[in-house]
C-alpha cells in the first residue's frame, strides 16, 4: 500500500513538474513519439506497412497502418500506451543504473528513425530535428552530471504522460465511446467495451510506474 501512495505522490509530482516547467511541452511529445513508434513496430513485426506518423504541437499523435490480417490490428493497438509505459520504466531503470548516455542514444535512435520512415507532416518533423539536435548537444558537450538531468527530466515527464494518457482515456470512455482512441478501436475489434480497454492500459501503466519508481528511489538511496 505504501509503494502504491509513493507511486501516485510522483506521478502528481510529475504532474506539477510539467506545469512548473517553461519547456515540458517540448519533452511531453517524448512519451507521444513512443507511443506512435510502438503502433509503428509492431505493425512492422507483423508483416504490415506503416503509412505515417503524425506528431501534433498539442502532444497528440495518429499512426496510420495497413495490415492484411484484421486480428493484428489488436496487438497494434495495444502496443502504443503499453509501449509508452514500459519505456518510461527504461529511462527510470536507465537513470538508475547510471545508463543515461545509453538511454539518450537510444531516444535519439528513435526519433531519427522516426523523422526518415515515418513523419512526413512539417510540425512533427521540426520538432524531430529539434530534439535530435539537443540530444546530440547534450550527448557531445555535456558531462555526465548534466546528461543524468537531462535524462531524469525526461523520464519524469514521461511518467506524467504515460499515466495521465491512460487515465484521461478513460473519461474519454465514458463520455464518447466513440472518441477514445486505441480503446474505440480495441472495442470495435472485440466487441468488449472502450471503458474495460482504457482500465487496462491505466493499470498497466500505474503498475510500470510502480516499478520506475521502485528503482529510482532506491537508487536515490
Amino acid at each position: 500500500m505504501l509503494k502504491w501512495l509513493k507511486t501516485i505522490l510522483f506521478v502528481l509530482g510529475s504532474a506539477i513538474l510539467a506545469h512548473w516547467l517553461p519547456f515540458s511541452a517540448f519533452f511531453k511529445n517524448v512519451d507521444t513519439l513512443i507511443h506512435e513508434f510502438g503502433h509503428a513496430m509492431v505493425t512492422l513485426a507483423l508483416s504490415g506497412q506503416v503509412i505515417y506518423i503524425e506528431l501534433n504541437a498539442d502532444q497528440s499523435g495518429l499512426t496510420q497502418s495497413l495490415v492484411s490480417q484484421h486480428w493484428a490490428m489488436i496487438p497494434i493497438a495495444l502496443a502504443g500506451y503499453m509501449t509508452a509505459s514500459l519505456f518510461t520504466w527504461y529511462l527510470f531503470k536507465a537513470y538508475a543504473g547510471e545508463k543515461q548516455r545509453s538511454a539518450l542514444v537510444v531516444l535519439t535512435v528513435v526519433a531519427i528513425a522516426a523523422l526518415v520512415l515515418f513523419v512526413r507532416a512539417h510540425v512533427g518533423a521540426a520538432w524531430l530535428l529539434g530534439f535530435i539536435g539537443l540530444n546530440v548537444v547534450v550527448l557531445v558537450f555535456a558531462g555526465n552530471k548534466i546528461s543524468r538531468y537531462y535524462l531524469l527530466v525526461i523520464a519524469f515527464l514521461s511518467l506524467e504522460e504515460s499515466v495521465f494518457g491512460p487515465v484521461w482515456l478513460n473519461f474519454s470512455a465514458v463520455r464518447t465511446p466513440e472518441g477514445a482512441g486505441d480503446a474505440t478501436v480495441l472495442s470495435h475489434l472485440t466487441s468488449v467495451p472502450a471503458l474495460i480497454w482504457s482500465a487496462w492500459f491505466t493499470l498497466f501503466a500505474l503498475l510500470c510506474a510502480k516499478r520506475a519508481i521502485g528503482v529510482f528511489t532506491k537508487r536515490s538511496k
